[in-house]
């Protein structure tokens, strides 16, 4: 059974994922790229896996997507980020699964979550669920600035082999990530929260506890340890950003 699917990737300087990326989708029926104005080869990467390849300048993570799907021929659509990877078992799961005559609208997603090259199974990474393949006609994507969500008319289920996660190739892009990511959750937080010294000082305290000791990072070593951290980081930079936010809106 040859099952009609759409896959789309938004990309933006993504040279260094894009290829492996589209070399483990070339099985679908159709690849669309949807690229903001990337100032490395990432487009030309793009072009040789596909001819629909387009040019959209940034308009946020969820606007960038809902304009990727809009471009989609097929009404099953699989949705994937440049540094995922779907498993042969994945893609054959997929081929052979009858969505004609299913009832559901969409299918959650395990992701393989490695940082640094190593699988995690701590810190929530070993448990974690994305809502991937969608019926286009059925989905939407909420407003949120980050972390985007989406939303589907209709029942979920979920799929037996996962998709492959690289997030942290090196400490470096792990810090970049943290740097925007926090950026957009302080703009996003700043109207209906506060950050006072209290928790300035406490919050990073207790995601870091949180992530290492209540979800087991410790169990994986020093890459548990460094995941910690960067979680506690991150909680930090969105206080001190809300509060700047804060301050400069006086």
């Amino acid at each position: 059974m040859q099952n009609k699917i759409s896959v789309i990737i938004i990309t933006g300087n993504e040279e260094k994922n894009i290829r492996d990326c589209l070399e483990s989708v070339k099985w679908a029926d159709e690849l669309i790229v949807v690229d903001s104005e990337s100032s490395d080869n990432t487009v030309k990467i793009a072009k040789e896996y596909s001819d629909k390849v387009y040019i959209q300048k940034w308009l946020g993570y969820a606007k960038q997507k809902e304009y990727a799907i809009s471009l989609a021929k097929n009404d099953w659509v699989l949705s994937l980020d440049a540094d995922e990877r779907v498993t042969k078992k994945l893609s054959d799961e997929i081929l052979n699964y009858n969505f004609d005559n299913c009832r559901y609208s969409a299918f959650k997603i395990k992701r393989d979550n490695y940082f640094l090259d190593k699988k995690i199974n701590s810190c929530g990474w070993g448990n974690d669920y994305q809502l991937r393949l969608f019926k286009k006609s059925n989905t939407k994507l909420n407003n949120r600035l980050v972390h985007e969500k989406f939303l589907v008319d209709g029942e979920v289920s979920k799929l037996n082999n996962p998709i492959l996660h690289y997030s942290y190739k090196n400490l470096k892009e792990g810090f970049d990530k943290i740097n925007i990511y926090s950026s957009l959750e302080a703009e996003e937080k700043y109207k209906r929260k506060g950050s006072s010294t209290f928790k300035i000082l406490f919050c990073p305290v207790f995601a870091f506890f949180h992530h290492y000791f209540f979800r087991k990072g410790i169990k994986d070593g020093k890459h548990g340890l460094m995941i910690s951290l960067m979680h506690s980081i991150t909680k930090l930079q969105v206080m001190m950003k809300v509060w700047e936010i804060k301050q400069n809106k006086k």
